[in-house]
Formats: C-alpha cells, sequence, structure tokens
C-alpha cells in the first residue's frame, strides 16, 4: 500500500515537470509559427472588384 502513494506521489511530480516544461516552451516562443507570415506574401488575400478588372482588361486590350 505504502508503493501506491509514493508512485502517486512520484506521478504527480513527473506531471507537474511536464507542465512545468510547457509553460516554458509556450513563454519562449516554440510554438510560434514561423511558416505562414512567409507564405502570406505570396497569396493575394484582396478580391478586385468587377469594375476593375473591366478597367484592367481593357487597358491591356488597347496596349
Amino acid at each position: 500500500m505504502e508503493v501506491i502513494y509514493m508512485l502517486i506521489g512520484f506521478s504527480l511530480l513527473v506531471a507537474l515537470i511536464f507542465l512545468g516544461l510547457f509553460f516554458w516552451a509556450v513563454r519562449s516562443g516554440q510554438f510560434d509559427d514561423q511558416h505562414t507570415p512567409s507564405m502570406r506574401v505570396l497569396f493575394d488575400s484582396k478580391k478586385t472588384s468587377s469594375k476593375k478588372e473591366s478597367t484592367n482588361n481593357q487597358k491591356h486590350r488597347d496596349e
């Protein structure tokens, strides 16, 4: 029975260590997204209006 109490205490200690390491990793920036901001430049997220598109198409046809 004493072994069970020792194992519960040990498992709580290990769990607290892992929780502390997780919070340390979050605060130090280990989970910051470094890939997405560099890819955001490649994709045009602004929609052009149909009026602008027709004006741009006419300019290209005239040239």
